[in-house]
């Protein structure tokens, strides 16, 4: 049984030192201002559910720190792993806005902190805000290119190797924002990451272990260090 979440102020986004990570945190003075009283800021502890795939909208997530796992499942009851949103992802926004149903269920992987909008408070912001319609609009772009890389990766990449270096790439660049140094969280287990990459749990081990014996990166713990961005770039290509 997850602990009791716990519930908190949201986040003044106007201090936050996450904010320039944050698309609907970098609006203009008065957007961000009415952005700030909206929501509920919630600590939320590992393995716990947003939203379920096909449940009717309700509102939107930002995620504040933690990392979010996007699934999707099959008549046959298998589960695909479609992504790993980071800090600074907004979910839910083309359900809530187009006021159909969530596509993909959304779960944690670790303790992570969201903001959650009610759809009707979050409408009425954007309503508002034309700044934050073209911030909602930008998002929507994103995720539309994030899905068609993603099915590209997955469909046209010759090999296993090659889908888990896009996949470290995407966290490690992801998570340095803009610095030099491409370290991040894996948060997923190896058959978790075998499901996003699409191969075997065996096939993920034995790829992990073979760019740690080539220096490709390092691996402590749950913590992973790029350590050579530009080969790992070469096998993604």
């Amino acid at each position: 049984m997850h602990p009791t979440p716990i519930i908190r102020p949201a986040r003044h986004c106007v201090n936050c030192d996450l904010r320039s990570l944050r698309m609907f945190c970098s609006l203009d003075d008065a957007a961000l201002a009415d952005f700030d009283v909206i929501g509920t800021s919630t600590l939320l502890p590992s393995g716990a559910t947003l939203f379920l795939e096909n449940a009717p909208s309700q509102g939107v997530f930002v995620i504040c720190t933690g990392q979010v796992k996007l699934s999707c499942t099959s008549k046959e009851g298998r589960t695909l792993i479609l992504k790993i949103a980071m800090p600074g992802d907004i979910l839910g926004l083309g359900a809530v806005i187009s006021g159909s149903k969530y596509e993909v269920t959304a779960q944690t992987v670790q303790p992570t902190e969201v903001k959650s909008i009610r759809r009707e408070e979050f409408l009425a912001f954007l309503k508002k805000h034309g700044d934050a319609s073209l911030h909602a609009a930008k998002s929507l772009s994103e995720e539309y290119k994030s899905a068609f890389f993603d099915a590209r990766r997955l469909a046209l990449s010759g090999s296993t190797a090659g889908r888990l270096a896009a996949v470290l790439l995407d966290w490690g660049r992801a998570e340095s924002c803009g610095k030099s140094e491409m370290r991040f969280t894996m948060a997923l287990t190896h058959e978790e990451l075998a499901n996003l990459v699409g191969c075997s749990r065996e096939t993920m081990t034995r790829m992990l272990g073979r760019f740690k014996r080539e220096k490709l990166i390092h691996i402590h713990g749950v913590s992973i260090l790029i350590l050579a961005p530009e080969k790992l770039e070469q096998l993604s290509a």
